[in-house]
């Protein structure tokens, strides 16, 4: 028993510091300040735990439906860093319009808790609670400014759209569950290499359960064809909540993904293959064309999250067509997105700070004039989202476009789509630089005082966004992650 607490110590560190920071809020009303720094240095503490507790080895704990190893490790890191960002750039944004600090952090570190629980389960029941436990907070953010209509209406589509994939992603739970007698990742693996060897048949039942898990996880990554909640969803919530929205849950559902596909379906990855090179091909390229002719910043980095959520599906077809390097990619391309996306909603929320200013494009005109910094800083998060070098973006579509290469066939066609899609990407992000730089301000304004915390945060992301793609260690624990899965 004293193991298993052991192992699952920073998931109960987690918990604890989103009721430290109601409590503070309690003991301490109205002072924002305090409920964001025991967020903050409560999310410390649980990285800390989580290194600790991964630096001893794989670990199991409740015979087995919770596993540590490296890549719940890595996973949960990046997981805490994505909140404690977010905690960070959301003051800014929420304190002149009079909306709660505390429960913002509380909220957010209560989904943090779902995405750490789906790291290390290795139970289909257990990955379905902690999947319910990352998404059911975002619904609650997505509709955080209740006053406003848009809001409203992006938490109500959210809300709908993403009950009824929960409930075809339990269906399809059901199935296989009910078809091959286990919920234990490891024993569902078992029984369908037997399907897979000819031994045992291939039942339609199953066929229809693992339709089901493809579809109620495509929701969950806002792949295309079940991407509609998206613009909506991000467009009305506040912005600091799109950052997260953007990333957190993105990076959760790539974990289920991992756990789902690679640990229990790795037997029939030549059946998931080709549904999963045709999601990422369709979903990078519409990503990519819609959100070329959007005029509004926010809404084109939705639709840009759309082909972000492509890139990252090849990774998984090039481990599926045999290599590695796939999974490595995919890691990799999860923590240089997050900061990079991070960093870009982050300027736009700063330049929200004053209520009434949309993110349309007219807003970024001639803010190098303005507000330097902030223009250099979104400059750079924009070209390593394009994938210029040196920036973690154009490594992150390296890796993935040269896993893509090696696995050959099909795969090899995804890195060709994959180029051509970053190629069109480059218009619509350099056209905010182009505005930026080169542009005449529509209304004349003076610049804003922003936040310690939210300069803390630009220069941790943009620090980041530099030298990712240079940083060994971080490829050292990807590698490791990636073994992890096998």
């Amino acid at each position: 028993m004293s193991n298993d607490v052991v192992t699952i110590g920073p998931l109960i560190a987690a918990v604890l510091v989103a009721a430290a920071v109601l409590l503070s809020d309690l003991i301490v009303p109205g002072r924002r300040a305090v409920a964001t720094w025991v967020a903050l240095v409560g999310l410390t503490i649980v990285a800390i735990l989580t290194l600790s507790v991964g630096s001893g080895g794989e670990r199991v704990a409740y015979g087995g439906a919770y596993k540590v190893d490296a890549l719940t490790t890595f996973l949960d890191v990046l997981f805490v860093a994505i909140i404690a960002l977010t905690i960070a750039f959301g003051p800014d944004y929420l304190e002149p319009r009079d909306l709660p600090v505390a429960e913002f952090a509380t909220v957010l570190i209560f989904a943090m808790s779902g995405a750490m629980l789906i790291s290390a389960s290795t139970d289909l029941l257990l990955l379905f609670l902690a999947l319910e436990l990352m998404v059911l907070p975002g619904y609650l953010l997505a509709g955080y400014h209740k006053t406003d209509g848009y809001s409203t209406e992006g938490a109500i589509k959210y809300f709908l759209l993403g009950s009824f994939s929960s409930a075809i992603f339990l269906f399809g739970l059901a199935f296989v569950w009910g078809l091959t007698g286990s919920t234990r990742v490891d024993e569902v693996a078992s029984e369908l290499a037997k399907i897979a060897s000819g031994s045992v048949a291939f039942s339609p039942g199953l066929a229809m359960g693992l339709a089901f898990m493809t579809t109620g996880v495509a929701f969950k990554i806002a792949a295309v064809p079940f991407h509609y909640w998206t613009p909506d969803a991000y467009q009305g919530s506040p912005t600091p909540v799109t950052g997260y929205l953007s990333v957190g849950p993105k990076v959760g559902a790539f974990a289920l993904i991992l756990r789902l596909f690679v640990e229990a379906l790795p037997a029939l990855k030549a059946d998931w293959l080709p549904v999963i090179v045709v999601l990422a091909a369709i979903t990078m390229t519409l990503g990519n064309l819609v959100a070329l002719t959007q005029t509004n910043v926010k809404r084109m980095l939705a639709y840009s999250s759309i082909a972000h959520t492509g890139y990252m599906l090849v990774g998984l077809a090039a481990w599926a067509a045999g290599r590695i390097e796939g999974t490595q990619a995919l890691l990799f391309y999860g923590a240089a997105y997050a900061f990079m996306n991070l960093g870009a909603f982050a300027v736009v929320a700063a330049l929200q700070r004053r209520a009434g200013v949309t993110s349309s494009l007219d807003t970024f005109a001639g803010l190098i004039r303005r507000e330097p910094w902030l223009a250099v800083l979104m400059t750079l998060f924009l070209l390593s989202l394009t994938g210029i070098p040196p920036t973690a973006g154009f490594f992150a579509k390296a890796y993935i476009i040269l896993a893509a290469v090696e696995a050959g066939g099909p795969v090899g066609i995804l890195a060709v789509i994959t180029m051509l899609n970053a190629a069109a990407a480059a218009f619509y992000y350099l056209r905010v630089v182009v505005y930026m730089w080169m542009r005449d301000p529509v209304t004349e304004g003076s610049a804003m005082s922003h936040g310690p915390l939210l300069w803390a945060g630009l220069a941790v992301t943009g620090v980041l966004t530099v030298i990712l793609g240079f940083f060994p260690g971080l490829l050292d624990a990807v590698g490791r992650a990636a073994q992890a899965l096998g």
